[in-house]
């Protein structure tokens, strides 16, 4: 992990320039800027947060892919959410004694480090900072649902669909040609099969049929959905399914 002192001011930062991000007023910005410790720097395959941590900081997710995950004793892995940029990361720890769950990078990425009290001072000193937290982590806990459905009650060909849909649409929002050319996908099959619930070679065949289809491709680690209504009716998802503008931490 390569750590610096902030250098990015709270209220430059490049993701504030997307219309994905409401705008904050001069007095929250100023708050962040007073929790915020530094950024810091970590390359794919990085543990941000293991199970079981008590002393884990919170952090925004600046640049890069990371995801949530829990494992069973055997080494089982399920992968709880995918986290993009502008996810905020930690708020279930302060929650209680330690991280139920785990945090690991799917890329090299960049993240915001904040003190360990900042939920405190968000919801003592700035009241709408910390509904913008809690908006988060309702907007988390949604995609979560989303994901309990496909594990659920989807065939395979359904929770792959679904994935491909959501992942891309939150992807997009971030991308200068709102997903034209395609969007990141960084995932391998393992990771889409510990995602779903599903073997590896199930998850392959899945996604060869769906290809083979002409409903998406996945080519140098980018996302191509060529028919996005045919995706939309195996899924059962409705609605144009873009992301709500959210706020930014």
């Amino acid at each position: 992990m390569t750590q610096t002192k902030s250098t990015i001011d709270c209220a430059a930062c490049p993701l504030r320039a997307l219309p994905l991000f409401i705008a904050h007023s001069a007095d929250e910005l100023e708050m962040l800027r007073q929790i915020k410790r530094r950024e810091v720097f970590v390359p794919a395959d990085h543990e941000l947060i293991h199970e079981g941590q008590s002393d884990a900081p919170l952090y925004t997710l600046l640049a890069g892919w990371a995801f949530r995950f829990k494992t069973l004793s055997d080494g089982r892995r399920q992968i709880l959410n995918i986290l993009l940029p502008g996810d905020f990361i930690g708020v279930q720890q302060k929650m209680g004694d330690s991280a139920a769950h785990g945090v690991i990078t799917l890329t090299p990425a960049m993240l915001c480090v904040f003190e360990r009290d900042a939920l405190w001072v968000m919801h003592r000193e700035q009241p709408s900072m910390g509904f913008n937290v809690t908006w988060l982590t309702a907007h988390e806990e949604s995609l979560v649902d989303e994901h309990l459905l496909s594990v659920g009650r989807r065939s395979a060909e359904e929770r792959i669909a679904t994935l491909l849909i959501l992942i891309y649409k939150r992807a997009a929002a971030l991308e200068p040609d709102a997903g034209k050319s395609g969007v990141p996908f960084p995932l391998t099959q393992q990771h889409v099969a510990d995602a779903l619930g599903l073997s590896l070679v199930h998850t392959n065949k899945t996604l060869r049929k769906l290809e083979r289809r002409g409903l998406h491709k996945i080519e140098n680690a980018r996302l191509i959905l060529k028919d996005v209504n045919a995706l939309a009716r195996l899924a059962d998802i409705y609605g144009d399914g873009l992301p709500m503008p959210r706020p930014l931490v």
